[in-house]
C-alpha cells in the first residue's frame, strides 16, 4: 500500500488515479497512525516552500515523516514542492526544510538569458546516475514541469536526473530510500506511469 500525504498542497486525486491505473493500491492520509504503518510514502506538493512546511508542522506529522524516512527507511517519493521540502532551505522563504537531502532550493538564475519563469511545460530528463526509480526509462521520456525554483544538491551522487532550461538543473534525486522528482509524474502520461511503477515495485 502506498500512502499519499495530504497536507493540503498536491494533486492527490491525479496521483491516486495513476497509481490505480498501473495496478497498485494507494491511500490519501494525514493521520500519524496510518503514516507510521505505510510501506511507501508519496509527498506531493504545489505552492510555496514556507506554506508547505507550515502545513506539515500544523498537522503534527513532521516527526513521523522524519522517522519513516530516516529511521525506518521506507521508500518515500517527493513530487515538485514535495521534493524541494526534502532540502534544508529555500530561497523562496525563511522556513527550515525537512533536511533529508544535503541540498537547498534556489531560484532559476537568468544570467542574462531570456527564459520565462516559471518553467512550465514538457521537457526531457537525462539520467546522470543509474537508479531503480528510472529503471528501463525510455531515452526520449518527457515530463511535465511547473516550477520557479529548483534543487541544488551538495553531493553529486544524490543527483539522478538533469533537465536543461536555460541552464541545467537537477530534476530527479535519490539518497538511499529518499527519492524526488521536480516534474509532475501524475501529469506526464505514460512516462509518469513508468516512474510510479518503478517506485511501487521498489
Amino acid at each position: 500500500m502506498i500512502h499519499i500525504i495530504d497536507y493540503g498542497m498536491g494533486n492527490l486525486g491525479s496521483i491516486r488515479n495513476m497509481i490505480k491505473h498501473i495496478g497498485f493500491q494507494s491511500k490519501v492520509t494525514s493521520e500519524v497512525k496510518e503514516i507510521s504503518a505505510a510501506e511507501k510514502l508519496i509527498l506531493p506538493g504545489v505552492g510555496s516552500f514556507d506554506n508547505g512546511m507550515e502545513k506539515i508542522s500544523k498537522l503534527g506529522i513532521k516527526t513521523i515523516l522524519d522517522k519513516m524516512a530516516l529511521e525506518e527507511k521506507i521508500p518515500i517519493l517527493g513530487i515538485c514542492l514535495g521534493m524541494q521540502l526534502m532540502t534544508k532551505r529555500s530561497e523562496e522563504g525563511t522556513a527550515v526544510g525537512l533536511g533529508w537531502i544535503d541540498a537547498e532550493t534556489v531560484k532559476f538564475d537568468h544570467n542574462g538569458r531570456k527564459i520565462k519563469v516559471p518553467h512550465m511545460g514538457w521537457n526531457s530528463v537525462s539520467i546522470s546516475n543509474p537508479n531503480p526509480l528510472v529503471k528501463n526509462m525510455h531515452s526520449e521520456s518527457r515530463f511535465y514541469f511547473v516550477h520557479s525554483y529548483h534543487v541544488k544538491c551538495k553531493n553529486s551522487d544524490d543527483v539522478i536526473g538533469k533537465t536543461k532550461y536555460g541552464t541545467e538543473f537537477t530534476s530527479i534525486i535519490c539518497k538511499e530510500n529518499i527519492f524526488g522528482c521536480q516534474f509532475h509524474p501524475e501529469k506526464s502520461h505514460r512516462f509518469g506511469m513508468k516512474i510510479f511503477q518503478n517506485f511501487a515495485e521498489l
